[in-house]
């Protein structure tokens, strides 16, 4: 069964690329517009390509069985009605929250009538690294909506998902919800990053337009997206879900374990 990872340069794809080859598989193809960087392992086969170039796609899906689509809103349609082309018959897409930012995602899938099972996560715990200049720089994080609180989750837990789904025909025409084992305020966060470092962060509370000036300096023309979102979390909580356990057999990881394997982004 031939297998195609796209986005395999990115950080979820290629992580997706390496959990396939630990569970056994072995006919991957990776999709990646830069191979050099991607630094695949020995045995996967290379497409050079992107989503957003959909004249490099047909030849990376010949033969292609199963699919992980990495999120490109852009030309999801036109992906997605290549694979049907192409004789692929599941994909597994990473999408977001329903009728969220990328429910077109979700959209351009099940409009191509291929079979789909949906990857749904929160936000991503590298996500942190917002903050990872300010502990690089001292002991002091300033920060917004510090009390709201969300059950972030870590990468590599997404693609154990996305290869585990993969490797089976039992999840065709499913939604599942990925989120981190626990929900914490960002001042929780701050604080579990202290501890993976052995040192005692200071969380400062911004509000207003202090806030957004913070953000936008950081984060340029998301930054009042990103703040928006917070705003909308403030008045929905999320809870953390037991899906990746459910699974994978196995807990989700903590956000403080992966403070501690990532502790070298905030040095």
């Amino acid at each position: 069964m031939k297998i195609l990872v796209t986005g395999a340069t990115g950080n979820v794809g290629r992580m997706v690329v390496d959990e396939l080859l630990a569970r056994g598989a072995t006919d991957v193809r990776a999709l990646t517009n830069d191979p050099a960087k991607a630094q695949l392992p020995p045995g996967v086969e290379v497409a050079r390509g992107f989503l957003g170039r959909l004249e490099t796609l047909p030849d990376a899906l010949a033969g292609v069985e199963k699919m992980y689509l990495a999120p490109h809103p852009a030309t999801v349609f036109e992906v997605c009605r290549l694979a049907a082309d192409a004789g692929v018959r599941q994909i597994v897409d990473m999408a977001g929250a329903k009728g969220g930012t990328w429910q077109v995602i979700e959209d351009g899938v099940e409009a191509s009538g291929v079979a789909y099972t949906h990857l749904e996560p929160g936000e991503f715990m590298a996500n942190s690294e917002l903050w990872s200049a300010q502990i690089a720089a001292g002991d002091v994080v300033r920060d917004a909506y510090g009390d709201v609180v969300n059950a972030p989750i870590a990468q590599e837990d997404i693609a154990a998902v996305a290869a585990e789904v993969l490797l089976s025909d039992r999840h065709a025409g499913r939604s599942y919800e990925l989120t981190g084992p626990e929900a914490l305020s960002r001042r929780q966060m701050v604080a579990a990053i202290g501890r993976a470092l052995g040192r005692d962060l200071t969380y400062v509370e911004l509000t207003g337009s202090e806030a957004r000036a913070h953000f936008e300096s950081i984060m340029g023309e998301y930054g009042e997206w990103y703040l928006d979102g917070l705003a909308q979390l403030a008045d929905h909580p999320q809870a953390a879900v037991s899906t990746v356990a459910d699974l994978l057999g196995r807990p989700a990881m903590a956000y403080e374990e992966w403070a501690r394997r990532h502790a070298d982004l905030f040095r």
